[in-house]
């Protein structure tokens, strides 16, 4: 059912979704102030969804508002170049984000009161957006279904956050090591029994929504856009998909699914998703995925309101599924789960790929990976090779963070109090504080690191270390006409010179801690470029044949 919405500017068919019992609803916003005019239809013909009809009028949001909420200030857009994100009225927005997987689960918890809960175990949702909000982050990315199977260890009976006592009545799968993914009243995606002969009582029947599950995202997703933060929603993780094609119509049934959830967060201020895809299996390949994802566009068209489509990849959206001309629901491209700093050349081809789209990478080194104690120093370094290697790679859309990994943390949730990496623990790891620090560098220029372009070749030497770690590169983004380079430094770098700058121009050198986030001037005051364009960069601050720490760098020409 829909319903065929025309305003300023604007006149669209805006598909509903189904809410659980005879209640259907479509969302919609008003892009434009004005009046708006709506009336819908269904397939096939119902009197209660039908042929019903009304006005609205929309008004304008002041200065101040948007100033409040930069949600207000519209739907996520790429730039006129491609490479960069903004809002509809063209403000800049440089995702900043954290790997919150698990948002639509118990482990966020969510309290109906806004009463304010101290960094512990009773942590609730809303007190770790209003952390992060402090932080300078603008983006949650999250999985609307992880996972869908049941696999419980939790005792037979547990409080909710409402006071009321649930009973489980699930079984131990005993066969995944999947954590409880049931939101906070014992809901999940999909109603039981299941489909899959001999697992019906664990693996739900994916043709049959449960509402109710929803309903509680619903909440947290609002509650994101009422303070300022965009939700990044992907569908589904990919190991559902071998259940799905195996008992279902495919690609048909998973295109429906991803319609339910596209259509349920249309009217948000979101990014969506058709598939988390971090890891490739063998038995539902890549092309099996982009044919769902294709056919959501070719049945329904594009999101109404502009809402862009990307999604997490392995090593990288661009090679999985190829471009825009392959994918025609793609919108943005993203890399993923790869922890070392040789993944960042995918961002370049992604920047290289034509017609231009932004790039993100979605899921980078999580900090606790490697051979990093998780919340340590090391980590966070490790953490910064990712943020800054990334963007000045070509990711230019901005910079998804993550903690905990295989250990928990974050993107788990873990909230068992026996766990070595609490959640509410991990939120306050120094990594991810460091997140802003990136922000404050890439935008020291303000929107003109939109028109960055990718040149770590400029910077020499540039891999003084291995291709599978995380010291001893160094990389580089400049403006077309050289009159602003933006560097990165990892830890063990040697003196490096830079070409391609503007012959015999000066340049102003300020290096810039990312650990911190304050700026140094260089010694040298000014640095000139040589006849052919070429610049010897100062010593790092505090000496040494390699930098001691990482370090960033600005030149801005000028004379």
């Amino acid at each position: 059912m829909w319903v065929d919405l025309k305003g300023p500017g604007f006149e669209k068919r805006c598909y509903g979704f189904w809410d659980g019992g005879d209640t259907f609803r479509v969302r919609v916003l008003a892009p434009a102030p004005g009046t708006w005019a709506w009336r819908s239809g269904s397939e096939p013909k119902d009197p209660g969804l039908s042929g019903v009809g009304g006005t609205f009028e929309a008004v304008p949001w002041s200065e101040e508002q948007r100033r409040q909420n930069p949600c207000r200030r519209g739907m996520i857009r790429a730039t006129a170049n491609g490479h960069a994100f903004e809002y509809a009225d063209g403000t800049p927005y440089f995702l900043t984000g954290d790997t919150w997987w698990a948002v639509p689960t118990f482990r966020y918890r969510w309290y109906e009161d806004d009463r304010p809960r101290p960094l512990g175990p009773q942590i609730g949702f809303k007190d770790m957006v209003q952390f992060r909000r402090k932080q300078g982050y603008n983006c949650i990315a999250m999985i609307a279904a992880l996972p869908h199977w049941i696999n419980d260890d939790r005792p037979a009976n547990w409080d909710m956050p409402d006071g009321t006592v649930v009973r489980s009545a699930w079984k131990q799968a005993g066969t995944n090591s999947a954590k409880d993914m049931a939101n906070d009243y014992g809901e999940r995606p999909f109603l039981f029994p299941g489909r899959a002969a001999g697992y019906e009582d664990y693996i739900p029947d994916l043709e049959r929504i449960n509402p109710k599950y929803f309903q509680l995202m619903d909440k947290k997703v609002d509650y994101l856009n009422a303070h300022g933060m965009v939700p990044f929603i992907e569908v589904a993780r990919r190991d559902i998909g071998q259940v799905w094609k195996k008992f279902y119509p495919w690609p048909d049934s998973y295109t429906r699914y991803i319609q339910y959830v596209w259509s349920r967060y249309q009217a948000n201020i979101c990014l969506l998703s058709p598939i988390h895809f971090d890891t490739p299996h063998k038995s539902i390949a890549a092309a099996d995925w982009n044919r769902a994802a294709n056919k959501v566009i070719e049945d329904y068209g594009r999101p109404p309101f502009g809402t862009l489509t990307g999604t997490n990849a392995n090593p990288s959206s661009l090679r999985n599924w190829g471009h825009v001309d392959q994918a025609k629901w793609l919108q943005f491209h993203q890399i993923g789960n790869r922890r070392a700093h040789d993944c960042y050349a995918y961002l370049t081809e992604i920047f290289q790929a034509t017609p231009p789209v932004p790039g993100i990478n979605g899921e980078p080194y999580y900090d606790g990976m490697e051979d990093a104690e998780p919340g340590s120093e090391r980590a966070a370094l490790y953490c910064r090779s990712a943020m800054y290697g990334s963007v000045l790679s070509g990711g230019l859309g901005g910079h998804i963070y993550g903690a905990g990994g295989w250990q928990g943390g974050m993107w788990s949730g873990e909230v068992e109090k026996a766990s070595k990496y609490p959640i509410w623990d991990v939120i306050q790891w120094p990594s991810a504080d460091q997140m802003r620090h990136l922000r404050t560098f890439i935008l020291s220029e303000g929107r003109r690191y939109q028109d960055l372009i990718p040149a770590t070749d400029s910077v020499s030497p540039n891999q003084s270390s291995g291709p599978k770690t995380n010291v001893g590169w160094a990389y580089g983004a400049r403006t077309p006409e050289r009159d602003l380079f933006l560097l990165y430094f990892e830890k063990d770098c040697p003196p490096a010179a830079l070409s391609a700058a503007v012959p015999a121009a000066r340049y102003a050198a300020r290096w810039f801690n990312p650990r911190m986030g304050d700026w140094v001037d260089a010694e040298t005051g000014s640095l000139a470029a040589d006849t052919e364009g070429k610049i010897k960069l100062p010593d790092f601050p505090g000496g040494g044949t390699l930098s001691l720490v990482d370090w960033a760098l600005k030149l801005k020409r000028i004379d």
